[in-house]
């Protein structure tokens, strides 16, 4: 049986996951600001005895790798490989964007694209665009928002933009052809969905050297001197 834990820390929501050959076994989130580095372990706690099982039963650990918050993922991906160094397993990782785009990808008609974006502050967003088949058809990056983003596309395509980025964008995306959820965020109980076939295949991570999907460096803000 491989089991997986999913650790999903991305954005502001943190949640966790247990599969089992496949299978959701449980989960759990919590949707408070800030809360993955006082919340991230008792989550796996939890989890854990509810399913029953040892933290040292586990096979993987699957951790949504960004883009997203800096800190977040920095919380995320330590927690996971802390795991798999301790416990002596694989590490998988599934890009955020990625997962995103196939949460939704059941959710739309056949011909649209869609366009998962998380928020990178002002008008920027981290996006990548795919069909429901999760086809690339733009690649993943950190992209500013304007009249003109996406025009091309939109010509012969509709396009679902969703995730925490999406809603900041209406006023600057007015074509018909384009479409706007909000609520979507990545979740680990898809992310383990995705780490299972993962772990089928051996695409495992290098536990030593991994590093989170960032694409942007992380600015520290310097208080003004009054």
């Amino acid at each position: 049986m491989a089991l997986i834990l999913s650790l999903e820390t991305s954005t502001r929501i943190c949640s966790v996951a247990l599969h089992a050959n496949k299978q959701l076994i449980t989960s759990a989130e919590v949707h408070v600001e800030q809360a993955h580095a006082t919340r991230l372990a008792s989550l796996i706690k939890d989890i854990s005895r509810f399913a029953g099982i040892e933290i040292t039963e586990l096979n993987a650990v699957a951790v949504s790798s960004g883009p997203g918050s800096y800190t977040g993922l920095r919380i995320g991906v330590s927690t996971a490989k802390g795991l798999c160094f301790a416990l002596g397993i694989p590490l998988i990782s599934v890009n955020t964007l990625k997962l995103m785009a196939f949460q939704m990808s059941n959710s739309v008609d056949q011909d649209n694209l869609l366009c998962p974006m998380i928020d990178a502050r002002r008008m920027e967003v981290y996006c990548l665009i795919t069909d429901v088949n999760l086809k690339e058809i733009q690649p993943i990056q950190a992209k500013v928002i304007d009249t003109f983003s996406f025009k091309d596309l939109l010509q012969n395509k509709k396009i679902t933009f969703f995730g925490d980025g999406a809603s900041k964008c209406k006023s600057m995306i007015t074509d018909a052809q384009a479409s706007f959820i909000d609520i979507i965020y990545p979740q680990a109980l898809a992310l383990g969905a995705m780490a299972s076939e993962k772990f089928d295949k051996g695409e495992f991570e290098d536990i030593v050297n991994y590093e989170p999907v960032y694409l942007k460096e992380f600015l520290v803000k310097t208080p003004k001197m009054i």
